[in-house]
């Protein structure tokens, strides 16, 4: 199957500034070198410790973020390019959805307008069929359309996150960004908006890259997983697999951590020791070295590259030598 959506080297990289003439002193590497494609049609899920860049990498797709290095493709042409101005036609075919869905909204406008932001931005027809167009998008996402006259503070949370998917939904786009949707949500709105986005995207023949830290969603959603540590990917498998066995020591980490509410099906918690590295000085070698149970000298001092493993691609040297 084709890819949608190519990441190629993409790395993002935040100045540190102190001092009164506010001078950079160093740098932040929030995203260092990510590369995967995105199928058509099929859900990538992203995962990970907060902090370890997944938000970054989906501001830099939806062109929020400029690249530091490395460049985005969309459909096989040029989406953003680091040093490059981005495509703004093309990126109307990728929309994001926020994690938040009250701050995401502006509090002074009925969410009609909210949502019809982008047409009118893109002079996309008049007010009588952007009228219309709203209209229909709330009776697609669940809501009635005379919900366009309200206001934010009149709907709940999981009303209001309905209409940032109606206002991610009204350009068309081919490809929406998730960036952790339903973690501002109770477990039950989380179950229906999950369930909606799922039908919507049978429905619109939608690509999907889902943000969470919630693993239990990830696998329910996700075709694809890619899991993120301090900026780098260190495992990248179909979720299947990732979730029935998982490669990398970090996943399978990560895996022992979600609660289960099945006492038989439950795996020992495998505790990490220490905190997650500052990004300014990341340890040398493998970055995950300090808190790897399997760590030995060549991971304290030689990067792991992705490799293919039985189908899984991970960045470990534990599970290159067989000692995972």
């Amino acid at each position: 199957m084709s890819a949608l959506v190519q990441f190629r080297h993409v790395k993002k990289a935040f100045p540190v500034r102190k001092g009164m003439f506010q001078r950079v002193v160093g740098h932040v590497t929030a995203v260092n070198g990510v590369t995967i494609d995105v199928a058509r049609g099929k859900t990538l899920g992203v995962v990970g410790e907060s902090g370890c860049g997944k938000s970054t990498l989906a501001k830099m797709l939806v062109g929020l973020l400029d690249l530091t290095e490395g460049e985005i493709l969309f459909d096989g042409k040029p989406l953003h390019k680091a040093g490059t101005p981005s495509d703004n036609q093309a990126s109307r075919n990728i929309q994001i959805v926020f994690q938040d869905p009250f701050s995401s909204l502006d509090p002074r406008l009925p969410v009609g307008h909210s949502i019809a932001e982008g047409m009118v931005i893109h002079k996309i027809g008049n007010a009588t069929t952007r009228r219309q167009a709203v209209s229909d998008m709330l009776e697609l996402v669940g809501l009635p359309p005379i919900a366009a006259n309200r206001y934010p503070h009149e709907f709940s949370g999981g009303q209001r996150q309905r209409i940032g998917i109606a206002r991610a939904l009204i350009m068309k786009p081919a490809f929406v960004v998730c960036d952790e949707p339903t973690s501002a949500l109770d477990v039950s709105v989380q179950a229906q908006i999950l369930n909606l986005l799922r039908r919507l995207q049978g429905e619109l023949d939608l690509t999907l890259m889902f943000i969470s830290h919630n693993l239990s969603v990830v696998q329910h959603v996700a075709d694809d997983v890619m899991v993120m540590y301090l900026g780098v990917p260190v495992e990248i498998a179909p979720s299947e697999t990732l979730f029935s066995n998982p490669l990398h020591p970090y996943t399978k980490a990560l895996l022992s951590a979600t609660p289960i509410a099945d006492p038989e099906s439950r795996v020992e918690r495998i505790r990490l020791e220490g905190e997650l590295p500052s990004p300014i000085n990341p340890p040398s070698g493998c970055t995950f070295h300090p808190r790897c149970p399997l760590a030995n000298e060549r991971c304290k001092r030689e990067v792991p590259q992705l490799h293919e493993h039985e189908g899984v691609l991970t960045a470990c040297h534990a599970v290159e030598e067989g000692r995972c």
